[in-house]
């Protein structure tokens, strides 16, 4: 409406002042109801020509978009495991969390039995190791004693055999075989305990420590599997639409608790979805405006700073179908994301809140260059003067929208 006021200011009107003081024609006399298409034909067909080329020169240069909202993310509240709610931190549906607190836990008596029953498991373990280094203790005093009394064959033998040299029937033969034989005998029992004290050794410091490393391994385990039935806040926060209560089964792959949203998730950025058309004007850097319904009567200064290269009303996944091009009904936006120009400006912007966005153009580089013609600076200084009749708009949405809303609107 405003881009045909002003092109009939430049068209209709002209031709009017002229029909009425050129060739005398008056309202309600020549130019009636009847006649004013036939007297002003022309300036209507320029008018409705020039309001068309100004709309598109507007919208094609300065994008304007109505889906813009400040988005924020919500973490669910899910625990890793199944289990039974045994406690509950959070009073009533919704409540302020901080990093690190806990919100709910879930019954442990499992995992505190298996955790304890590693505890066990390795003092089962050091009192075997101590057991170990008694039975080291015992291995050397078997060691000594079997070389005593192989040292005492030994000496036996070697007196029986002098004996035996020196007057052969004083020494049967058959006691220095025995006693050869009792010399290797002892020699076995000192290769017996030699061994045994190896295998107390082994166990002492290899096998014992390796139970009891795979016994702590165990406890640890235990420990972060008894940790995780205390489901605690990842950031700082506010919990909400938090139903869950003592004794209600929770299970990782059914709904979330409730959700988790972080503190200033949403209050610094805007992100709108403008026209596919309006591609190639939107560009990093490119001023902007909104006003958001959440704070009505207010134009907030934006700026442009990222703009996603792709549609995500193209996006497919993998399944058993091919995707038809039909199926996409809707064409997508490109998303731009945008950022308060000043310091607290989206300061009182509710998280979710629908806005409008205008994005205006700037050719003023492009202007200034000396390699840019006479014809297409003006043309390029006329294409950014006409985004103040967008800049208008936009305040004229402004101050209409919380009368549409409240009066007209019926809320």
């Amino acid at each position: 409406m405003l881009e045909l006021l002003l092109c009939s200011m430049l068209t209709i009107l002209p031709d009017y002042l002229y029909r009425r003081y050129a060739q005398g024609k008056r309202l309600g006399k020549e130019i009636t109801l009847y006649s004013v298409w036939f007297e002003l034909r022309w300036g209507i067909v320029t008018c409705l020509m020039l309001t068309i080329g100004l709309i598109t020169v507007v919208f094609y240069n300065h994008p304007s978009t109505t889906n813009a909202t400040a988005y924020f993310r919500t973490i669910p509240i899910l625990p890793e495991t199944n289990g039974r709610v045994a406690q509950v931190y959070i009073e009533g549906v919704s409540g302020p969390v901080k990093q690190g607190a806990p919100i709910f836990r879930l019954d442990s008596s499992k995992q505190e039995a298996a955790a304890e029953t590693a505890r066990r498991r390795i003092a089962e373990t050091d009192a075997a190791m101590v057991v170990a280094q008694a039975d080291l203790l015992a291995a050397d005093g078997k060691i000594q004693e079997a070389k005593s009394a192989y040292q005492q064959a030994v000496d036996e033998l070697a007196t029986k055999q002098e004996i035996y040299r020196r007057n052969p029937g004083a020494v049967a033969t058959r006691d220095i075989e025995k006693l050869q034989v009792a010399v290797q005998g002892r020699q076995g029992s000192i290769d017996a305990a030699n061994a045994a004290k190896q295998q107390a050794e082994a166990q002492l410091s290899t096998l014992l420590p390796a139970q009891k490393a795979s016994a702590e391994a165990e406890l640890a385990q235990d420990e972060v599997d008894l940790s995780k039935t205390v489901i605690r806040a990842g950031v700082d926060g506010r919990v909400e639409q938090f139903t869950l209560r003592v004794g209600d089964i929770v299970n990782p792959l059914m709904r979330p608790a409730g959700v988790l949203i972080p503190a200033g998730a949403g209050r610094g950025s805007l992100q709108a979805g403008f026209g596919q058309v309006e591609s190639q004007a939107l560009a990093i850097g490119m001023v902007a405006e909104a006003t958001c319904a959440s704070k009505p009567w207010t134009v907030i200064p934006m700026v442009v700073t990222g703009v996603q290269d792709f549609i995500a009303a193209g996006q497919i996944r993998s399944g058993e179908q091919l995707i038809d091009a039909q199926q996409v009904t809707r064409p997508g936006t490109v998303l731009a994301f945008l950022e308060p120009l000043y310091e607290g400006g989206f300061d009182g912007i509710t998280p979710g809140s629908s806005c409008i966005v205008n994005a205006y153009s700037s050719h003023h580089e492009e202007i200034i260059a000396p390699e840019t013609g006479m014809v297409r600076r003006t043309v390029l200084h006329a294409v950014d003067a006409v985004g103040l009749v967008h800049a208008m708009i936009l305040r004229i949405q402004t101050l209409l929208y919380p009368i549409q809303t409240l009066v007209f609107g019926g809320h």
